[in-house]
């Protein structure tokens, strides 16, 4: 059985950039969660890692997930061009420097970025779990497809209000009660 701790996980928020998320499925819903979990992690003091797909033709990360990271001081968004962001020594270097061995992760497209993401950080030994709410793609198909062959090669599934609850881990405290307010 594996829980996740708060001290050995960090938050991955893949792609959620200006012109693709216009034609993800479910995209309202898909950011306030992910919104949810940064600003849940940063509540719960968990370091947060973000991504952009190729910035020159795609754009940043939408307003309301750079206004979630600014305002729990998340590093600034990691530049790629490979799909996995595995294929970015920059991030390479920050996954060393966080010392944390599973990821929790969010973001889009569940079949392309997400999932290359996730089989390459399983395969150099990282636990993976992924916010089944918090991640999507264009097609509902595509998003199953994705988040099914992650769980074939040995990612968790969960979702927003799941981790967020099972990081706090006990009730009666003032993490707790933020942790209350994000998911209402």
């Amino acid at each position: 059985m594996i829980r996740l701790n708060r001290t050995e996980v960090f938050l991955l928020v893949i792609d959620v950039q200006e012109k693709l998320l216009p034609v993800i499925d479910q995209r309202e819903s898909l950011v306030q969660n992910i919104e949810r979990l940064i600003r849940g992690a940063g509540v719960l003091d968990v370091p947060v890692l973000t991504t952009e797909q190729y910035v020159k033709g795609l754009g940043r990360s939408v307003e309301p997930i750079r206004t979630a990271l600014a305002q729990t001081a998340a590093q600034s968004p990691i530049e790629k061009v490979a799909f996995s962001a595995w294929g970015s020594a920059e991030f390479q270097t920050e996954l060393r420097l966080l010392h944390r061995k599973h990821a929790v992760v969010a973001g889009i497209e569940a079949h392309v970025c997400v999932y290359q993401t996730v089989a390459d950080l399983l395969k150099n030994g990282f636990g993976v779990t992924v916010v089944d709410d918090a991640v999507s793609s264009r097609t509902p198909r595509n998003q199953q497809i994705g988040v099914r062959r992650m769980l074939q090669e040995g990612a968790l599934l969960t979702s927003t209000e799941m981790v967020l609850f099972e990081l706090a881990g006990t009730s009666g405290t003032d993490e707790f009660r933020a942790i209350s307010r994000l998911v209402k």
